[in-house]
């Protein structure tokens, strides 16, 4: 098991394993975004990992891209992700928040306004809104206040978290959301600073990662990057020459960690991993949900310059996931009908060891 059970430093702070808990929008809160109070006991059950890596949650309601998604930017809001962090830290865990906008990856119906991106480009698909099945809009270009106001959006919501006591904050620039689509040439198609080469389209990106360590500390800042990852109408034709560069510049901040999905380039990741002088987070990809193939897939990665490793549904359904993992035990099988409905079923009621050893897993 390559050392998946050592000790492993983060953010000033010792990990007692290098598992961690992928974030993973959920769906359990309010329409306006506050998080339900089952959300304390869904993360604390899942304290034993390494570092919990909370759901995306938007700093704004312009930021919003599915209903149900949770936010950080009001009062009511931060109290109830207060209690969240209280009882994972009771329970003996570490969490981090992830802030994430949604860019044009989100509807009117969801905040009223015409969403927005680096450029005018109406992504294929349709939105998850609270009713129907509406096609994207095309969004509206984000101007310079509207950027430098979004940077003091990501600063912002990262000050509450930490006020909060989260451990660190993650800044989401993957899977095809705002800061992903500024780093392509196929959503962003801007001629000023912002755009045009690699050099100005990983400008936002930075810009944000920096505001966010000026906030909370370069250590307890990290950022997450799907090089690669055609999610959400992404095309990143120029990848190799882009994601160097954007590394070199978030070296210069000092930022605690790197978080990288890697199954759509996944040569491209390994010498990413190679290049980040801190922390790598990787996300090997779900696969088989089996005990050997799991363990498999964490020693590839660590051999190939991962730090920590990182997953999602295996965790969803396996709030003991270290423990399995330890002892080689079966993994529960997770149920997809409730990955994003619902309330306790298919999310506080997954079986512990205890209980499977029993019988009582599929």
């Amino acid at each position: 098991m390559s050392g998946l059970f050592d000790a492993v430093p983060l953010g000033g702070r010792d990990l007692p394993n290098r598992l961690v808990m992928s974030p993973m929008g959920r769906g359990r809160t309010t329409p306006d975004g506050t998080p339900l109070a089952v959300m304390a006991e869904y993360y604390a059950q899942r304290a034993a990992a390494g570092l919990v890596i909370s759901e995306a949650t938007h700093p704004s309601p312009i930021a919003v891209g599915h209903a149900h998604s949770v936010r950080l930017h009001t009062a009511e809001q931060a109290r109830a992700w207060g209690g969240i962090v209280d009882a994972v830290h009771r329970a003996g865990g570490r969490i981090h928040l992830q802030i994430m906008h949604a860019g044009r990856i989100s509807h009117p119906d969801l905040h009223g306004e015409t969403p927005v991106a680096p450029s005018a480009v109406r992504p294929e698909g349709t939105a998850r809104v609270f009713h129907g099945t509406p096609a994207y809009p095309v969004p509206r270009p984000l101007t310079g206040d509207d950027i430098a106001a979004t940077v003091r959006d990501f600063a912002r919501c990262a000050r509450t978290a930490a006020d909060l006591g989260f451990d660190g904050v993650e800044i989401h620039g993957a899977n095809g959301y705002l800061l992903h689509q500024f780093l392509s040439s196929a959503t962003n198609l801007r001629d000023d600073e912002y755009g045009g080469d690699a050099a100005g389209r990983i400008r936002f990106p930075v810009e944000v990662a920096r505001a966010v360590a000026a906030e909370i500390g370069p250590e307890r800042t990290g950022i997450r990057l799907s090089p690669g990852f055609q999610l959400n109408g992404i095309s990143e034709p120029d990848r190799a020459e882009v994601y160097p560069a954007l590394l070199d510049r978030l070296d210069e901040l000092g930022i605690g960690h790197v978080h990288f999905v890697a199954g759509s380039d996944p040569d491209l990741v390994r010498g990413l991993s190679r290049q980040w002088r801190r922390t790598v987070i990787v996300n090997p990809g779900t696969g088989p949900l089996d005990t050997d193939t799991t363990l498999a897939a964490a020693d590839r990665a660590l051999a190939d310059g991962a730090d920590l490793l990182s997953f999602g549904r295996q965790f969803l359904a396996n709030p003991d996931l270290p423990e399995r993992l330890r002892t080689r035990a079966p993994l529960n099988s997770w149920n997809p009908r409730f990955f994003y409905e619902g309330g306790a079923q298919g999310y506080t009621d997954y079986p512990v060891l205890a209980v499977s050893t029993a019988g009582a897993v599929d």
